[in-house]
């Protein structure tokens, strides 16, 4: 099980200091980094940012500030999580984490998605109801950008391109590219036909119900000729020194968070039975290293990834206990984890 790729993935949620006082969105990114710093330090295989236009959330450009973690960082990868590539412009997308690319001597990937949230559409002048075909369009465009070679396209969501080249070059030859899926078989099956790896996004509910979808994806490639690789997921969860410090430093911070969100979607509030059912049998990973070693073992073995990545902040848990999650994520959690599964 050494092959197994172990990551950390954040929003950049907002988080309070000690005293219980929300900081800023610039402290708030530089807290980021230094959660980021801590992981490369401890083996921590990926860092991944998603990209949010809200105010609870402090990264809106997973770039940007991935070029900041390169510069202070050796090993780790550095990752979106994910890139609305719906919103933006795949040349220059694709430009952007080439240049990430460069800072960290071949450490940038991206993770191409559609967005669950959807503030970004009418921020950047895009219609809703062109969801679907703005990212059906850009992806075309994004894997023809991938060969780095003159790029002849057109389509309707943006201007043509004619035997167009496009730089700066990654050094070598290859920008490793996912799509994150939330749980859509039409979405596994584009992601089979363009030969790019599968980033499910298992939020909530027991995990294993997305093992079809891995089955869908491999039986897809083989009938398009493409490449099935190993497919990843990421859930959310928290890690402290015990089960019950670590709920009860994630539960009231996640509820406002969540209950914010599905004011917004129609969902009801959210009871406590409902979060503890999660933490005990569903998507949600939060205890000691013990138990969510456990649990993301069980997880790995059922739905069959060969990538985890932890989302390790949902709301404004305090700095000084993200700074723990992230410790004991990386110097306890993993290593239990290819234990129990070589076991």
């Amino acid at each position: 099980m050494s092959d197994l790729v172990f990551g950390l993935d954040t929003f950049g949620d907002v988080p309070e200091d000690d005293s219980g006082r929300p900081v800023s969105h610039a402290a708030a990114i530089r807290q980021v980094v230094d959660e980021a710093v801590l992981a490369d330090d401890l083996g921590v295989d990926v860092i991944a940012l998603g990209e949010h236009h809200r105010p609870e959330y402090s990264v809106s450009t997973p770039e940007t500030v991935l070029a900041g973690i390169a510069t202070r960082t050796s090993r780790i990868r550095l990752s979106s999580g994910v890139t609305v590539l719906s919103s933006d412009d795949p040349v220059r997308v694709f430009q952007r984490f080439a240049t990430v690319d460069a800072l960290s001597h071949g450490r940038a990937e991206v993770i191409l998605g559609r967005g669950s949230f959807t503030e970004s559409f009418p921020l950047f002048g895009y219609d809703l109801a062109d969801y679907d075909v703005l990212f059906e369009e850009r992806i075309e465009l994004f894997a023809k950008l991938l060969d780095e070679q003159p790029v002849t396209w057109s389509g309707t969501t943006r201007a043509p391109l004619n035997d167009a080249d496009v730089f700066p070059k990654t050094e070598s030859g290859h920008l490793t590219t996912w799509v994150g899926v939330g749980g859509s078989p039409q979405s596994v099956v584009r992601t089979a036909r363009y030969g790019l790896p599968l980033m499910l996004a298992i939020i909530g509910g027991a995990p294993e119900r997305f093992a079809p979808y891995i089955d869908l994806y491999r039986r897809a490639a083989d009938q398009l000729g493409t490449t099935a690789h190993p497919v990843g997921m990421h859930s959310p969860g928290f890690v402290a020194d015990t089960d019950e410090e670590a709920k009860e430093l994630f539960w009231p911070h996640y509820r406002v968070m969540r209950d914010r969100i599905g004011a917004l979607r129609g969902w009801p509030p959210i009871r406590r039975t409902e979060f503890d059912s999660e933490v005990e049998h569903g998507s949600l990973y939060i205890g000691s290293p013990e138990t969510v070693a456990r649990r993301m073992a069980d997880a790995i073995r059922s739905v069959g990834v060969g990538r985890f990545d932890l989302i390790y902040t949902a709301g404004a848990q305090p700095v000084s206990a993200r700074m723990r999650a992230v410790e004991l994520y990386g110097s306890r959690v993993i290593p239990m984890v290819r234990d129990i599964l070589a076991g």
